[in-house]
């Protein structure tokens, strides 16, 4: 009797679906005459497993775009150096994914890789995650710490959100990348480091370097290989891969099936333009799978703040403005850069003050504000 042998089996669609199998021999008075075999679909349960051991490669980034296959296709070529990487990208694309993607394909592979969101911790905190801290260095240090530097040692360090660290934290960190030593606080022996340095911003950081808030040394040692991520709205053929994996997460976290989402909700999230991107997606696909009574997803599942988003969109879209240099008088559909124009004049008109020019506009004020966000007003 053979139980619980691992395999996987190809499909006609060229992907391969990993199974359990078991095997149940039948008996006569002779022996045995036969087998019982039977075979387990054990997708959910690969799917549950990379999630609770964060496991990726670069062939779990799910994508068809010819601007995700590019960037894609260079990331073993980058993972090979031991250069520093500076990952641009919106909020919500993957710059972690990819960060664990370049990790997961080096020659660091076996060691750890260590995350740290920068943004989320005050200077003093920071400080003491990323260098650690010997017993003694202040009332509650009862013992020593390990930094993310020493957990990530012979590894790989991701400092996400690198635009937010303050001047002073700017410099401690230069120290280390240009010296490759540093000092837990309260120790006066400097460590050596050995951590490949992955970091990660959605700013702009030759702006704030152009202001004198991010520092120009430290720009260059983080900036030897430079990654952007295109924004989901730029990726829209990836929209329905990722509502697929997205589906199928929920159905092995949930135990319900839900087959697909139908043509008209698709339709809607293809118009849809997430400022959220990947992570937004996904909220959307799970409160949509938690509110949905069908075997598949279907528009009155999405939430309504979709639909509401896009008629506001259109609406202000369909504005008649007056002529500017040589447009002619006549009502038009509004290039980007007429519409900033029209938010600007509306603002202006109303003393900028928001609520009275998102009512003029026929727009709600929260798509006012985005739209004043991405247009830098």
């Amino acid at each position: 009797k053979y139980k619980n042998i691992k395999s996987r089996i190809s499909c006609f669609s060229n992907s391969s679906v990993p199974i359990q199998l078991n095997t149940t021999p039948i008996y006569d008075k002779n022996g045995i005459i036969g087998a019982v075999i039977t075979f387990q679909d054990m997708s959910n349960v690969e799917i549950l497993r990379n999630e609770l051991k964060h496991e990726v490669n670069h062939y779990d980034i799910i994508s068809k775009s010819k601007a995700m296959k590019d960037l894609l296709n260079i990331l073993p070529q980058i993972a090979d150096s031991f250069s520093s990487v500076l990952i641009y990208g919106e909020s919500g694309t993957g710059k972690e994914l990819i960060a664990k993607a370049i990790h997961k394909l080096s020659n660091r592979a076996k060691k750890p890789f260590v995350a740290v969101n920068c943004g989320a911790l005050p200077d003093n905190l920071l400080e003491s995650e990323l260098f650690g801290y010997r017993k003694g260095a202040f009332t509650d240090a009862i013992k020593d710490k390990p930094g993310r530097f020493d957990m990530a040692k012979g590894g790989t360090l991701f400092l996400d959100e690198i635009g937010d660290i303050s001047m002073a934290m700017q410099v401690k960190l230069l120290r280390v990348l240009q010296e490759k030593i540093f000092e837990p606080l309260g120790s006066t022996k400097p460590v050596k480091s050995d951590v490949r340095i992955l970091a990660a911003t959605n700013q702009n950081l030759s702006a704030k370097m152009a202001k004198g808030e991010f520092r120009s040394d430290l720009y260059y040692r983080l900036n030897v290989v430079e990654l952007t991520i295109p924004p989901l709205r730029d990726r829209k053929e990836d929209i329905p891969l990722l509502i697929n994996y997205f589906i199928k997460k929920q159905n092995a976290f949930a135990g319900k099936t839900i087959k697909s989402i139908d043509q008209e909700a698709l339709g809607v999230l293809l118009q849809y333009d997430f400022p959220g991107n990947i992570r937004e997606l996904e909220n959307i696909v799970e409160r949509s799978y938690v509110m949905c009574p069908y075997d598949e997803i279907k528009k009155n599942c999405l939430p309504s703040s979709i639909e509401k988003i896009l008629t506001d969109t259109d609406t202000i879209n369909h504005i008649a403005i007056k002529p500017r240099n040589k447009l002619d008088s006549r009502s038009r559909h509004l290039s980007p850069e007429n519409e900033r124009l029209v938010i600007i004049d509306t603002l202006k008109k109303n003393n900028s003050h928001r609520g009275r020019t998102a009512t003029e506009l026929g727009i709600n004020p929260s798509t006012l504000w985005r739209k004043m966000k991405k247009y830098r007003i």
